[in-house]
């Protein structure tokens, strides 16, 4: 049966009596608007051996930028219950503004160098809302396994430095972009298109592809790689905030040639929405 929890204490209070009760717990972290990509999530913390999955849903003030879509950020915390009790996840953490961030909050936490270039530079108070929400999240869970999509790339290498520095007993895993039929990543984000920027928008996918190709066929120059990514994207939406080519472990500039599993990052914006997606060479096969 699904429960549903609104403060920081009740969930500890929740989570701690079952590992008491010999459970492992894992967590899910999310804004809500739950689709396909989320509940893969919710395996993938079962995969590793989770026993009881928490899922959280709170947009979070803190990521959002003065010009972003914090206010129109969808929210649908009923349909998102309904999805949950299907997938057998256990608990539901809902908390309200004011309980993640009540009266005289001033503390943050920041990664710092992984933070510096890609969406930290396009968003430039993204990352520190994103650490300081999931480390009030994993303080929260205690002990656990976490699984973030690897969508989010920067992110989840971000989240992953941050546990590993600050010693959080908390196992995070990177976990595979789950695509629509024409292989556009999911993402909340996804039903602000319209229906003609929805067509447009799987250029992000069809420039990775075409990356992806040319480095499974020997191409190494990280200059025509980037090319190949940017060529359609540019074709097909309104603006570009990066197709890059990073280091997969610390988002490094790879210099003229990209090593095996150099990741592909593409941030762009269409009709409003901004999508991001990436590929890591030679490792993820896009059809």
């Amino acid at each position: 049966m699904l429960a549903v929890v609104h403060a920081p204490r009740e969930l500890a209070a929740t989570t701690e009596a079952l590992r008491a009760g010999g459970q492992r717990v894992g967590l899910v972290p999310t804004m809500g608007a739950l689709h396909a990509g989320h509940m893969s999530l919710v395996q993938a913390v079962r995969d590793a051996g989770a026993t009881r999955v928490v899922l959280s849903v709170f947009v979070n003030p803190l990521q959002f930028g003065p010009k972003e879509d914090f206010s129109k950020y969808p929210r649908t915390l009923p349909d998102d219950l309904e999805l949950c009790r299907a997938h057998g996840v256990d608990v539901v953490y809902a908390p309200a503004a004011e309980q993640m961030y009540p009266p005289g909050f001033q503390t943050h936490v920041e990664v710092e160098q992984l933070t510096q270039a890609l969406e930290g530079a396009a968003r430039p108070t993204h990352f520190r809302g994103v650490t300081t929400v999931v480390a009030k999240l994993f303080n929260a869970t205690g002990p656990c396994v976490a699984a973030f999509g690897r969508k989010d790339y920067q992110q989840w290498r971000t989240l992953e430095r941050m546990a590993a520095d600050l010693d959080m007993p908390v196992q995070v895993l990177g976990c595979p972009i789950l695509r629509e039929p024409d292989g556009l990543a999911m993402s909340s984000r996804n039903r602000y298109l319209q229906p003609e920027h929805r067509t447009r928008a799987t250029a992000i996918y069809a420039g990775l592809r075409g990356a992806s190709a040319a480095f499974a066929a020997g191409e190494r120059r990280v200059a025509r790689l980037e090319e190949l990514a940017r060529a359609g994207v540019a074709a097909a939406f309104d603006s570009i905030d990066y197709v890059t080519v990073a280091g997969a472990q610390d988002l490094a500039a790879p210099g003229e040639q990209a090593a095996e599993h150099s990741v592909m990052l593409v941030a762009a914006r269409i009709g409003g929405t901004r999508l991001i997606d990436n590929a890591i060479l030679g490792q993820d096969c896009l059809v």
